[in-house]
């Protein structure tokens, strides 16, 4: 089967979830024997002609918060259309929806990934909000299916606009590459750090963590990792805010992303939009001890796997959670413990990807 991924910014993957999903969907359905395509953004990806086994396609776009998105997929809609023609196009992100029917009409079956309410995002001012509820409201019915990663989230959409979508879940895989080069950089010993992975955009609340830390007594720094396109303004904040014992590598990629992960005292994904976050499931498979928000999502991905706050109360329960997590070592440990189990009973890239490769057959038969 020939398989087009499109609507995110491309691969190898350097920003979000949406990245994440796709680098992980193109190597799981080339080793299935699928030939795949990835439609990429030329100013956010580095220039391969080749990742995770699929094939890329860099097309050009208008580099601007509110249109690269849309006006990437919609080029590199009419070059799937007329140049393609795959067998079936997966496409990510919901605010993609308004160019998602074109495929559709073309005769090459969609499939619309949605993550959560992008609306929510406190990103977007008040008039894009609309025009991205708009669009929320139109992709269930935009593609020839639509699918989310979480339960909650098809609670969400099936509240607000009358129609379930499909779950299927991320996957989660993050051995520890057995190396310390990024821990060394950081001067950071294993197992005494808390650690926050992300975009920095405010929905993911690194601030509130910041704030959190700062009336911790401990000796653990904080590491924040992370970046954002279009939130200079935001970081600037997080900088300032940030204090000595705060550290902010930027973004962290590859083996040194996976030593962090499997090397933190606490892991916490304070997040307040979305669906599945795909750092949380790949936290629990490295059987990091986390702190989560209480965001439906992430309780549901967690289960008895991680320590929970309570957004409404932040940053003082989400100080409180830490500082006792902190003084409990023998919690951590069983906190990490049935993390990892869960995640290799529920979460799985293979897994995953075999779920979508059973829509398409049924789509295209």
């Amino acid at each position: 089967m020939r398989i087009a991924l499109i609507g995110t910014r491309g691969i190898p993957a350097a920003y979000s979830g949406f990245e994440t999903a796709v680098e992980n969907l193109a190597r799981e359905f080339t080793d299935r024997g699928h030939e795949v395509t990835v439609y990429c953004r030329p100013h956010m990806t580095e220039q391969r002609d080749a990742h995770a086994g699929a094939r890329l396609v860099h097309l050009p776009t208008v580099r601007n918060k509110y249109l690269d998105t849309i006006v990437h997929t919609t080029v590199s809609t009419g070059h799937l259309i007329t140049r393609e023609r795959p067998d079936l196009a997966i496409y990510f992100i919901a605010g993609n929806a308004p160019v998602v029917p074109v495929a559709r009409i073309a005769g090459v079956p969609s499939i619309l990934q949605i993550d959560g309410m992008d609306s929510q995002r406190a990103k977007w001012p008040r008039a894009a909000r609309a025009i991205i509820r708009q669009f929320e409201h139109m992709s269930a019915a935009a593609a020839t299916i639509a699918v989310t990663d979480s339960e909650s989230v098809a609670d969400l959409y099936e509240e607000r606009f009358g129609r379930r979508l499909l779950a299927i879940p991320y996957g989660a895989d993050l051995p520890d590459p057995g190396t310390r080069d990024a821990l060394d950089d950081l001067g950071l010993t294993a197992g005494e750090y808390i650690l926050f992975v992300g975009r920095l955009v405010p929905e993911n609340n690194a601030h509130l963590l910041i704030e959190a830390y700062s009336t911790l007594n401990t000796d653990w720094p904080l590491v924040v990792v992370g970046d954002a396109p279009y939130a200079e303004d935001y970081i600037a904040g997080l900088r300032e805010m940030a204090g000595d014992r705060v550290r902010m590598p930027g973004y962290v990629f590859g083996d040194g992303y996976a030593e962090l992960v499997n090397n933190c005292g606490v892991m916490c994904v304070p997040t307040e939009v979305g669906g599945t976050h795909p750092v949380i499931v790949e936290a629990m498979a490295a059987g990091a001890p986390l702190v989560v928000s209480d965001h439906a999502p992430n309780v549901e991905v967690v289960g008895d796997g991680a320590a929970t706050f309570s957004l409404a109360a932040a940053p003082a329960s989400l100080a409180g959670v830490l500082q006792r997590l902190l003084a409990d070592s023998d919690r951590r440990a069983a906190l990490g413990a049935r993390a990892a189990e869960r995640a290799r009973e529920r979460y799985g890239w293979g897994i995953c990807a075999e779920r979508y490769l059973a829509l398409a057959e049924a789509l295209t038969t």
